[in-house]
């Protein structure tokens, strides 16, 4: 270890080691910076801004090695040098072992021997209660649920892959197949592709699954499994809390203030909002965050207060008991309300210690579901507001998000348009695509008060130059400034080229280092499913043929023998219910022998010529490997 770590002492440096590894979420064995600048936002409620963009700045400075990651050595030198004692408590406070935090020693070949990871006992609680319940009903998962939420059981359930399944699509309805979950006399090959299906499922719908492998899960990692699930639940709760589906969130909308503002929050933002707006009726003093804030449960009783049903709308009422507010102590306090929250049936995620505690995780899961169930909004009159605005996203843009969120970009991308216009996420994605970015030329954020846009529009600017000179994309027409502006056609022009380009990089490693474009894709296509004894064929990704989704089965039919059930395809006189369930199956055969498929159903059945490219390149990726093995 470096000479550095031995200049503090050993409770220093497993607390260090400690907060470390809570904010290496995706288990990398490095930080980036944006990980360490969401580390200190969270903390600015404690320290001025000034101060925030001074620590991030101190420790973009030390990284030493100018990789644009951070090792825990480069973290523990530049720890060492915020001599300041009121900045370094601060840090130690907000990393600070908590009540509920086990650790277990880790030995994957993607982590150092020995490495220490923790999970929280609270959490695993709260997601086995929600996926009782959210389970409770399903034939397939009656020998897994209920649970025991004070036991290992749920680090175990997940081995066979089929919860897992399961609550993706809770999540996100039809993203999986269910006649592809392997159900019955279960091996540990047919347990590995409900894993690899889960896995390549959870990557489509946007979740982070790097560095996890079917090995992982099997093995009950909680630390890992408790990500995901996570990452899954939140995906779900967060689904409808977008304004194009509910327009009554317009209501929100404060005085002065433009729709385009609203239109560009992240869910948890409009959450703070939308209750916020209820302690407003209720006149009660708003709230800044989900911990602080709401640990004496005064705010959540006046938020259900506001929400229960009031047999207006034909639906049963529900009269609150306020008595317990003023309740002396917090933790019955806490518990008081939780039993009127129960008369709602929405006492999920969170205990009376998990609000006092003020758990971030928790409580914005308890809010979300709360919202979910009882919005308690009125959709107003339009007022001028032009709603062609509030349209959601199209599949293409979700496919897209979906992809850059997938591949561990920071921060989380809830909105295509106006959460690319700083041009850091680009910048991420010119790196996974290994397109050198020169971070030193990158303004980060926290940006200043002033001149913050032109911060922002450097950026899209070198994000743009770095597309034309190094990536050498046709950008014609493109400049910054139409990133920055938030321009859906430019931006998509870009963001179309960086997925095409991630698309093809394996199969260009593959052919050692051939160029590969779209005819070449085709004629391996074609050579392979003749190889295969195959009837059918493509021209091109424009091919009516596709909309059946009879050459995608029938090529992985051929790549991979008995991964196809036959009589589940459709082939003669298909309806477009038939071409619909074709391409389902055919989506979820292929993630579950290993493709990291991100098009949807609709685009075969559509014939969407830039997805059933993604497809079939992807598929010739899978079917080179097997070539090659």
């Amino acid at each position: 270890m470096a000479k550095n770590v031995t200049q503090i002492s050993r409770e220093d440096l497993e607390e260090l080691r400690e907060a470390f590894n809570k904010i290496d979420i995706d288990n990398s064995g490095y930080v980036s910076d944006f990980e360490l600048q969401d580390l200190f936002r969270e903390a600015s409620f404690s320290l001025p801004g000034f101060k925030v963009r001074e620590i991030v700045e101190k420790f973009i400075a030390g990284d030493t090695n100018k990789d644009e990651k951070i090792s825990f050595d480069e973290f523990v030198g530049i720890f060492q040098e915020l001599k300041s004692k009121e900045v370094r408590e601060t840090f130690r406070k907000m990393v600070s072992r908590k009540d509920g935090i086990f650790s277990f020693g880790g030995t994957s070949g993607i982590s150092s021997e020995g490495t220490q990871h923790s999970y929280s006992d609270e959490e695993k609680v709260a997601f086995v209660n929600w996926i009782n319940k959210s389970l409770a009903k399903d034939p397939d998962c009656s020998n897994l649920v209920p649970m025991d939420p004070d036991s290992d059981s749920l680090f175990k359930s997940v081995k066979d892959g089929i919860l897992l399944c399961k609550m993706i699509n809770l999540s996100q309805p039809d993203t999986i197949d269910e006649r592809v979950i392997n159900t019955k006399k279960l091996t540990t090959f047919t347990m590995n592709e409900n894993l690899m299906l889960a896995l390549n499922s959870a990557s489509a719908i946007g979740c982070t699954v790097i560095n996890i492998d079917p090995q992982d899960l099997k093995a009950g990692k909680p630390h890992l499994v408790l990500g995901l699930l996570w990452q899954i639940i939140k995906i779900g709760l967060f689904a409808d809390i977008e304004i194009s589906r509910n327009e009554a969130l317009i209501c929100l909308l404060q005085e002065g203030e433009e729709l385009d503002h609203l239109l560009s929050m992240s869910p948890e933002e409009l959450l703070l909002r939308w209750v916020n707006y209820h302690l407003n009726n209720a006149g009660w003093q708003p709230i800044r965050n989900f911990s602080e804030d709401i640990k004496d449960s005064r705010a959540y009783f006046h938020l259900l207060d506001q929400i229960s049903p009031n047999g207006e709308r034909d639906e049963l009422c529900i009269n609150i008991d306020m008595s317990g507010i003023n309740e002396r102590d917090d933790e019955k306090r806490a518990e008081l309300m939780l039993t009127q929250a129960a008369r709602l049936d929405a006492r999920q995620f969170v205990t009376a210690h998990d609000v006092v505690a003020g758990n971030h995780k928790l409580n914005i899961a308890f809010v979300a579901n709360l919202y979910n169930l009882y919005p308690a909004l009125d959709k107003p009159s339009s007022n001028g507001i032009d709603l062609s605005l509030l349209e959601g996203e199209s599949r293409e843009e979700r496919t897209f998000r979906n992809w850059m969120n997938s591949l561990g970009v920071r921060p989380y991308v809830n909105h295509l348009y106006s959460d690319l216009v700083d041009g850091s996420i680009i910048l991420q994605l010119y790196e996974r695509i290994q397109v050198p970015v020169d971070w030193r030329k990158v303004n980060r954020p926290p940006y200043p008060a002033l001149g913050a846009n032109m911060k922002k529009l450097e950026n899209c600017n070198y994000a743009v130059e770095l597309g034309k000179r190094v990536a050498k994309f046709s950008l014609v027409g493109v400049g910054g400034e139409n990133i920055n502006e938030g321009s859906s056609m430019h931006t998509l022009a870009l963001v179309w080229q960086l997925m095409r380009r991630y698309t093809l990089m394996v199969l260009s490693e593959l052919g050692a280092g051939e160029k590969v474009n779209d005819q070449v894709i085709i004629n391996w296509v074609n050579d392979t499913l003749k190889e295969g004894g195959k009837d059918s064929s493509i021209s091109s990704f424009k091919d009516q043929s596709i909309s059946t989704s009879l050459p995608v089965i029938d090529l992985i039919a051929t790549i991979a023998p008995n991964a196809i059930k036959e009589e589940i395809v459709k082939r003669e006189n298909l309806s477009p219910e038939d071409k619909l369930n074709n391409a389902k199956y055919a989506i979820s055969v292929a993630r579950k022998i290993g493709i990291k498929v991100y098009a949807l159903p609709d685009d075969l059945v559509e014939v969407k010529p830039k997805m059933v490219m993604t497809v079939f390149a992807c598929l010739m990726g899978r079917g080179m490997m097997k070539a090659d093995s």
